[in-house]
This record gives C-alpha cells, sequence and structure tokens, in this order.
C-alpha cells in the first residue's frame, strides 16, 4: 500500500495539489512528475503547448490509500481547473460547436515510458461527435470517437458514460491506480526503485494528429539516442495521433519526412529542441502534434538513449560547454561502460551467416538465444536458463517482463520511437524493430544472433570479439577525465593494491582503507563507481 506523507495533509490546501501548468507553477520534479514538469518548462518559454493542469504526486499517494475520499476532496478544484482549460482553449468540455477534448496521461518522478495507462480524446458522446463532424468532417469525427472508445475501454475496462465529467473521473482513477499495474511494479522492481511515490495525473487540451492532410504526430530526440550522432531524430506519421507512433502498431516515416512536407513545422520544431538542449543541459525527447499545420507540443522529458549514445553524448554536451567534467561522467552509468565493452561482431563473421531479417537498429549490441513469440513461453524459457530473444509483432505494456527476461527484442512494426525501441534502449535490451509482416513466425522456434548495430536478425549463434576500454576513443577520454576527478584513481597496470575486481562492493573497500591509487581490470567502471559513492 502507498504511504501517506507525514506532515501537512496535502487536501487541506487544493490549490496546492490541483495545479495549473501556465508556466508559473513553481514546483519541483517531484511534485508535478516528470509530464507535468516538462509542460512547464516549456509553457515558461512560450514554446506552443496545449494548456495542462497537473494533479500532483501527493494526490496519487494519498488516492491509493483512500481512493473516493481524496477524488471527492479535489474534485470541485478539478471542475474549475477544466473551466479554465475551456477559456484558455475558447473550446466547451463535453458540449457546444466547439467541443473541447483532454488527454488523460500518467507523470510519475522518474520517467517510466510505456508502464502506466494513458487515455487520449477523452470528452466525446454523441453530441460531441456530431460537432466535430460539422467543425472538422464526418470521418475526423468518427475517427476520434473511435480511438476514444477502444482506448477508454481498454485502460478502464467498461464503456465510456454520455457525461463526459463521469469520464473524467474515471479516467484520472484508473491513471493513479495504474502506478499498481504488474508491468509498472516489474519495471520499478528492475529499477530497484520503491513503490512509494506515486504518479501525478496531467489533464491536457487535445490536438488532433488526424484532423486534415497537413496533421500529423512525431517524436523527436535533438541527437540520435541509439548512435550518439549530434543529428535530429525521430519518427513521424502524417495523420496519426501520438499514440499511434509510441505503440508500434503502426509503420512511420523518419523526422526527415516531416521537412520535406511540412519545412516551416520542421525548422520550429528543430529550434525548440535546441532550446531545450540549452535550457536543461541534456538531450529532449519531445512528442509533438502538427494540427492543420500548426506545431504543438505535447511533452518533454530526456531521451531515453543506448548505452553507446550515453558515452557519446556525454562528451559532446562537455566539448560544447554545456556540462562540466563531474556532470560529463555522472551521466554515463557504470552499466553503460560495461555494455559498450561486450563482445562485438565482426563483419566477416556477420555476413557468413544468413541474414533472416532486417530492420532499423533500435538498441546497439549483439544477442544470441531461441526465438520466442509468446511472452509467457520466453518467460518459462529464461526460467530453465535458456537464452531468449523476443520476437513480436509489435510490444505492448504488458510485455515489459517478457522484455526483461529476453537477451534481445525483435518486432515485426514500429519506429525508433515505438513502445518497443524506447523501452529496449531504456532496459539496456539489443533491439531491431520494423522487420516487417510475418518475421515472427519465421523467426519462431530458432536459434538467431540479434545485431542491434546493423539491424539484422542473422541465423545460429555467431561468435563475438571481446573490447576493452582503451580500444575506443570515447572511453579513453572518459578515463583521463575520471583520472583528474574521481576520487579514487584507477589505473590499468601500476604499483598500486590491486582491486579483486571492478564492483561497487570492492571499490568502496578501496575507499574505506583510504586507497587513492589502484589497479584494476576495468580502470573506467571502477572510478564511475567510486565518483558516484563520494557523491550520494
Amino acid at each position: 500500500m502507498a504511504r501517506i506523507p507525514r506532515g501537512r495533509d496535502p487536501l487541506e490546501d487544493p490549490l496546492e495539489v490541483v495545479i495549473l501548468l501556465d508556466g508559473q507553477a513553481e514546483h519541483s520534479r517531484e511534485v508535478l512528475g516528470n509530464k507535468g514538469h516538462g509542460i512547464d518548462v516549456m509553457r515558461r518559454q512560450a514554446l506552443p503547448v496545449p494548456p495542462a493542469f497537473c494533479i500532483t504526486t501527493e494526490v496519487g499517494v494519498r488516492y491509493l490509500a483512500d481512493p473516493d475520499p481524496t477524488m471527492e476532496a479535489i474534485w470541485d478544484l478539478v471542475t474549475k481547473r477544466m473551466s479554465w482549460l475551456e477559456a484558455e482553449t475558447s473550446r466547451t468540455f463535453g458540449r457546444g460547436p466547439r467541443p473541447l477534448l483532454v488527454s488523460v496521461r500518467s507523470g510519475a518522478t522518474q520517467s517510466m515510458p510505456g508502464m502506466m495507462d494513458t487515455i487520449l480524446d477523452l470528452g466525446l458522446n454523441d453530441a460531441v461527435e456530431q460537432a466535430l463532424a460539422r467543425a472538422c468532417t464526418p470521418d475526423f469525427a468518427r475517427d476520434t470517437r473511435r480511438r476514444f472508445t477502444r482506448m477508454y475501454r481498454r485502460v478502464t475496462g467498461q464503456d465510456p458514460a454520455e457525461d463526459p465529467y463521469e469520464q473524467l473521473r474515471a479516467g484520472i482513477a484508473a491513471v493513479f491506480t495504474s502506478w499498481n499495474s504488474p508491468r509498472a511494479k516489474a519495471y520499478r522492481e528492475h529499477y530497484g526503485r520503491d513503490d512509494q511515490g506515486g504518479t501525478a495525473v496531467v489533464v491536457q487540451a487535445m490536438v488532433f494528429g488526424n484532423q486534415t492532410a497537413r496533421s500529423g504526430a512525431g517524436v523527436l530526440s535533438s541527437r540520435n539516442p541509439i548512435t550518439g550522432a549530434n543529428e535530429p531524430f525521430g519518427d513521424w506519421l502524417p495523420g496519426g495521433q501520438g499514440d499511434d507512433v509510441v505503440s508500434g502498431l503502426v509503420d512511420v516515416e523518419p523526422i526527415a519526412a516531416l521537412r520535406d512536407e511540412l519545412p516551416a513545422v520542421y525548422d520550429e520544431l528543430i529550434e525548440a529542441a535546441r532550446r531545450l538542449e540549452r535550457l536543461t543541459f541534456d538531450v529532449p525527447e519531445i512528442e509533438f502534434t502538427v494540427e492543420n499545420g500548426k506545431l504543438w507540443l505535447l511533452q518533454t522529458r530526456s531521451a531515453e538513449r543506448s548505452a553507446q549514445a550515453a558515452v557519446r553524448l556525454a562528451l559532446q554536451l562537455r566539448h560544447e560547454g554545456l556540462i562540466d567534467d563531474t556532470q560529463t561522467l555522472r551521466r554515463v552509468t557504470p552499466a553503460a561502460v560495461d555494455a559498450v565493452l561486450r563482445p562485438a561482431l565482426q563483419p566477416e563473421t556477420r555476413l557468413a551467416a544468413p541474414l533472416l531479417a532486417k530492420g532499423l537498429p533500435a538498441c546497439p549490441g549483439v544477442a544470441t538465444g531461441i526465438a520466442y513469440t509468446d511472452v509467457d513461453a520466453a518467460l518459462d524459457a529464461a526460467e530453465r536458463g535458456e537464452p531468449v530473444i523476443l520476437v513480436r509483432d509489435h510490444t505492448r505494456p504488458e510485455d515489459v517482463l517478457g522484455m526483461l527476461a529476453a537477451q534481445g527484442i525483435v518486432t515485426e512494426v514500429g519506429g525508433a520511437a515505438s513502445h518497443a525501441a524506447v523501452v529496449s534502449r531504456e532496459l539496456g535490451r539489443v533491439a531491431v524493430v520494423g522487420c516487417g509482416h510475418g518475421v515472427a513466425a519465421t523467426l519462431a522456434g530458432k536459434l538467431i544472433t540479434v545485431d542491434g548495430h546493423e539491424g539484422e536478425v542473422r541465423d545460429g549463434a555467431l561468435s563475438l570479439s571481446a573490447w576493452s576500454e582503451n580500444d575506443t576513443p570515447e572511453l579513453r577520454e572518459l578515463t583521463g577525465i575520471a583520472l583528474r576527478v574521481s576520487p579514487l584513481r584507477a589505473h590499468a597496470t601500476g604499483d598500486y593494491p590491486r582491486l579483486e575486481d571492478h564492483s561497487e562492493a570492492a571499490v568502496h573497500a578501496a575507499m574505506t582503507a583510504g586507497h587513492g591509487d589502484v589497479v584494476s581490470d576495468a580502470p573506467l567502471i571502477a572510478m564511475l563507481h567510486a565518483l558516484r559513492a563520494s557523491t550520494d
């Protein structure tokens, strides 16, 4: 059960728990959640963001412990905030010739991509569908109603009520409750996070990528989160909504297609991304919608990145003067260095093996295992000690247990910003996405090797070649920085005490013993552990 914060009862002052995200919310990420905080940052910069308000994480914790009284305590202010959204958009919720629809999204303090629930297009009923048909087109109205009904049923387990405020209340409750969904709990357990934090809920005015031929949705990272290349990266889907892009249900176009189709919108998006880089000193990921030629930024967060990209992007930001030496090292985890050093395929070995599938490289690395298309079967195989590759048409949020158990992920559809791609990078799982329809059946049961560098699936178990920290210029540069900054200097050779291994425990023991220099088989990893131990 969630813990109720001690001290002040947050519900005694509703103004502090249902907060306008108007650029003036002086609250931390811990209060607003990652999504709400990002929206408020963008609004403060006068970027084009649909108006929104946030029900804070404090309420999320309280709701899980005492649902009905908590909702009653905040409901009057929620309805007042909805009136504010109506005024901001010149629309009316659930009625009128220009209806207001909203999205209801989760917002944990730390990003948990795809692990909790979202409802889009909330507020639709018969009258609203008819109004949308008159204001736009009947096809748009039908498509939006279909999307809403399908998502609402999946998230709440019931058909939407005719009263839009009943829909809103049920939607908020469902998002709060999804904090304790099996997939969210499994995700937090994997990262050693407890269940105490709870989620915020963000209610935001809808804009529509499915409205006209000059509409669409996409995801942009200011730099490539897979390779670390300093170039815009992302997906674009004309005529779609954001859920289409991140779900991986449909094939998408690279972000360069937006530049070709709507160049002014593309330029505005890139400029916004650059502003956020300078503001946050990091690489942002932006979910955006284009509604009839107008750009809207829906949310932003730090881009999930592969281990290789984490190393390169940290060094890029340092070279550009955005972060200092200590911050550079803090951006690269010991696990990321370990992942970069994992054995890789040599070209002659790769090319000699039959190519079974080709797709988009979504997370670098190489993984070998038996292809399983069923999550439960994959879990059973992993429990038997088998190396597993999870192969799906597309991954769903509830597939996270199978993704955790697998060494690699392969999907038939979806782009580089799809659920499969983003979560694979977050989990550090080798991934290739968008390999084409029918691939899952073709690969099922085979021993395969997934190459996340080349975006390939090859037949059989292929031999790999090992690397060392001295084999890449980026790791050599990081090692030089660490030797200047780390409280424990680690060397490959020398007349110093030797670490038994480069684990956190061994490093802590050496620091406790007062050693300033040591010899390690992985000096950079040892120094990253030491730096974290000294600043925790």
